[in-house]
């Protein structure tokens, strides 16, 4: 091993043995905003030896101020992140091995990915995906480690089956707020917190150190607040996850149309949509559009419109799944 790690072997918690297993896990990171774009560069430069990555927006300018992975041309080509981060990571560290999926995370695609992991961090925004993450991570009996952020607050717990109580069970005292980044804001610290919390126990998980007590972390990085909190014996006995292993996030019939959390935008999935299908009707209708390699964005009805070749369409200025079904309906039949 040349000396690349050199002083992360020097850390005596991690050493040779340490970064032995390091590079013999995969991680899967479920979202590369903010939280999964930093948590996948810490992964990468620290030597894991494989990465998942599942996203299923692409690049725009906003994300910038905090996204630390992306630059001005993944904005102005709308990379989707998943590639984006990709090819970003592969400059760091050509030796790690990085799968990518620019597709929606439900239940079954995280789990047919998950079989080959040996953690799951959370890079996501909302408590609904968190839950299915939950119960899958659960259901497989593997580690998964939530982060999140608002404004200048940031929270991060790890959840082992068999250890910890569940996502599921700590609910009730978990931080809970309708607000988001696109109607409260974030600066960028706070997320570096979130994120080097999470990571680090990550790593305690992956050199299998990460012993009792297990605590919930809280702060504010403005008021220059934080505290921890042992969860250690907060395991719910009725929780349909942890205990009676009923998993409904992971039985949940999925979706097909979805509002993004704090953003005027739709995500519709139809299978039927396929990018022959999306390009023969737009013809038709002498309805302009841009051709990326990645996905066809074009206008209609107010709203711009990004179709990706797997039947899933993000529709932008759409206020609610009515009249995204509706545009659906109009253009396709």
């Amino acid at each position: 091993m040349d000396n690349r790690y050199s002083r992360q072997l020097l850390y005596r918690n991690i050493g040779e043995s340490g970064q032995d297993l390091i590079s013999a896990k995969t991680a899967v990171i479920v979202g590369l905003g903010a939280l999964g774009s930093l948590s996948s560069e810490m992964l990468v430069r620290g030597g894991i030896g494989k990465l998942i990555l599942i996203d299923r927006d692409y690049v725009e300018m906003s994300n910038l101020q905090r996204q630390t992975l992306y630059t001005e041309a993944d904005a102005k080509e709308k990379i989707p992140k998943a590639i984006a981060a990709k090819l970003k990571l592969e400059h760091i560290n050509s030796d790690v091995t990085i799968e990518t999926h620019v597709a929606h995370c439900d239940a079954a695609l995280l789990d047919s990915l998950a079989s080959e992991a040996d953690i799951i961090l959370d890079g996501t925004d909302n408590f609904d995906t968190r839950l299915m993450m939950n119960d899958v991570a659960f259901k497989k009996g593997i580690p998964w480690v939530y982060a999140a952020c608002i404004e200048a607050s940031y929270s991060s717990a790890a959840f082992i089956p068999g250890e910890t109580p569940c996502f599921r069970c700590l609910t009730p005292v978990l931080p809970s707020t309708t607000l988001t980044c696109d109607t409260a804001g974030i600066i960028a610290p706070a997320v570096h917190m979130a994120v080097s919390l999470q990571v680090t126990t990550a790593l305690k998980i992956l050199t299998e150190q990460y012993t009792k007590p297990f605590h919930l972390h809280i702060g504010n990085v403005w008021d220059s607040d934080y505290m921890k909190a042992d969860i250690s014996n907060m395991t719910e006995t009725t929780c349909p996850t942890c205990q009676l292993k009923t998993f409904p996030e992971f039985n949940k019939e999925t979706h097909h149309a979805l509002k993004f959390c704090g953003r005027d935008m739709i995500q519709v999935i139809d299978q039927r949509l396929t990018e022959d299908l999306v390009k023969q009707t737009l013809n038709q209708a002498n309805i302009n559009y841009k051709e990326t390699p990645y996905f066809i964005e074009f206008s209609y009805s107010d709203s711009r419109i990004v179709s990706f070749s797997n039947g899933r369409l993000l529709m932008h200025n759409v206020l609610n799944l009515n009249k995204a079904r509706t545009i659906v309906n109009q253009l396709f039949g």
